[in-house]
């Protein structure tokens, strides 16, 4: 048995993205980006949390950033040879893009946004390909806030989960009857930076390792 020492943090999966040696773990005490900043508002402490980064198979653990009080950072995504991940300050009103660097282990800045670039942080989420800055609101409105921002009305039975250049990929839910009749089902909804749907596809599509997307049908 190996023993890595997280810290106190005791769950960890992989880092999303075409990687298949990091892995992370985040301290949710105070819940997630949005639940801590509802926390804020409400006056309670500001005690920000921790994330470390776990390299595979060896189990070496990084920390990009120390805990930092008021700073909350969310789940990072592997893209271009780093772990990028997102780092809201709600004392400076900030929202960082930061990269840490797998070769390095240096962590610099991406880009830098106001916090009230987004109406709160619920889902202010990092995703791939390419990276970019999104929200899917409870108003029923998806927005990329960086690097080019765009937003339109989204049905409230459909998730964005995978960016692929200007195509973009919801996860669309449906139900029907109920008790021996009901029927539950999902499918893939693609759409363009606009909102536009181009097509629908059944099954689910998943993002390999290799960055390679696969579809299940």
């Amino acid at each position: 048995m190996k023993t890595i020492h997280t810290g106190g943090i005791s769950y960890i999966q992989p880092v999303p993205g075409d990687t298949a040696e990091w892995y992370y773990g985040i301290d949710h005490e105070n819940g997630d980006l949005y639940d801590a900043e509802e926390l804020i508002r409400a006056g309670a402490a500001a005690q920000g949390n921790a994330l470390c980064l776990i390299r595979y198979p060896e189990g070496t653990v990084y920390r990009p950033l120390q805990r930092t009080p008021g700073v909350y950072m969310d789940t990072p995504v592997y893209y271009g040879g780093g772990v990028c991940f997102l780092c809201v300050d709600f004392i400076k009103k900030t929202i960082r893009i930061l990269r840490f660097d797998c070769d390095t282990a240096e962590t610099t800045g991406i880009a830098a946004l106001p916090l009230e670039r987004a109406k709160n942080c619920y889902n202010l989420q990092l995703h791939i390909s390419p990276l970019c800055l999104t929200r899917q609101g409870n108003e029923g409105v998806f927005e990329i806030l960086w690097p080019e921002r765009t937003g339109f009305a989204l049905p409230p039975q459909e998730s964005f989960f995978l960016r692929d250049g200007n195509t973009l990929y919801f996860s669309r839910w449906y139900e029907t009857g109920e008790g021996a009749d009901y029927r539950y089902w999902e499918e893939i909804t693609a759409r363009d930076l606009q909102g536009n749907e181009i097509e629908t596809l059944p099954g689910d599509l998943m993002l390999m390792p290799n960055g390679e997307i696969w579809q299940l049908r």
